[in-house]
């Protein structure tokens, strides 16, 4: 039973092979593009781009070349082969601008570089040109159905990078490089003024500076220790009910009686 079965897959797979590579030699373009198709429509994109490809080149100028640049893109796409398929539907857009499906390959460009997006430990180059790419689709397609897609994949692509500013800071932290942590937290808040992390981000401020005025040397003690109550205001100001204010209450009692044992310096 099995021997019957086996033969027919081989005939069948002899004679796919034998399609593709005839399709490949023959100087019939008419053939070769229905063949590229029966590819596509089948899901074979590994078959169907070596097909198309040649065919880009065929029938540059022709009515067929718009149709054969978009399926080459979309080929690449589906087969989840994201950098080259932002550069050819990017290319699809330059191309072809007045074309119906030029929308969808500028869209599509954009999300490549999201698909491309690497969790938030690693380089975030793919991230940020995400986020200008989705930005130039709504500036070109302003009545684009796809406006509340880019805004959703936007914010998430943002959040990713400000997850990853918070955790750089928080490495200093960790590191115990108080002064380090403290100018990268001042930074994270300027660069995310509505962070859900700000509170926290305000508390290390405030942790980093009291750590920094309390083992700093005499030189700079004094304005160290100034420098940290004035982080202690900030944080009860912004957040008079946080469940952190009996810790910052009781580092600003360490820093204020620390700056009263400080004799102010008299210049000579």
């Amino acid at each position: 039973m099995m021997r019957p079965l086996v033969l027919f897959f081989t005939v069948v797979l002899l004679s796919a092979c034998s399609d593709f590579n005839r399709a490949l030699k023959s100087t019939d373009l008419d053939y070769k593009w229905k063949v590229a198709q029966e590819y596509y429509d089948k899901e074979s994109w590994d078959r169907a781009i070596p097909l198309m490809e040649e065919l880009i080149v065929l029938t540059r100028g022709t009515q067929r070349s718009q149709e054969v640049n978009y399926k080459h893109a979309k080929a690449h796409f589906n087969m989840k082969d994201y950098t080259l398929a932002a550069y050819y539907l990017a290319n699809f857009v330059r191309t072809f601008p007045t074309s119906p499906f030029a929308e969808e390959c500028s869209f599509l460009s954009a999300y490549c570089y999201f698909k491309n997006s690497p969790n938030f430990e690693l380089d975030q180059a793919d991230t940020r040109a995400a986020i200008d790419q989705m930005q130039l689709f709504m500036v070109r397609y302003p009545a684009t159905a796809l406006k509340d897609s880019c805004n959703t994949l936007i914010d998430r692509m943002r959040n990713k990078l400000e997850v990853k500013s918070f955790e750089s800071a928080m490495q200093y932290y960790h590191m115990r490089n108080f002064q380090a942590s403290s100018v990268a937290f001042r930074s994270f808040n300027r660069e995310w003024p509505n962070s859900r992390f700000r509170e926290e981000a305000m508390m290390l401020i405030l942790r980093s500076d009291h750590e920094m005025a309390v083992n700093s040397i005499e030189s700079k003690k004094r304005e160290r220790l100034q420098e940290a109550i004035r982080s202690y205001r900030n944080f009860a100001d912004a957040f008079p009910q946080s469940p952190l204010l009996g810790e910052a209450e009781r580092l600003n009692l360490v820093l204020s009686a620390e700056l009263e044992n400080e004799t102010p310096r008299t210049a000579p």
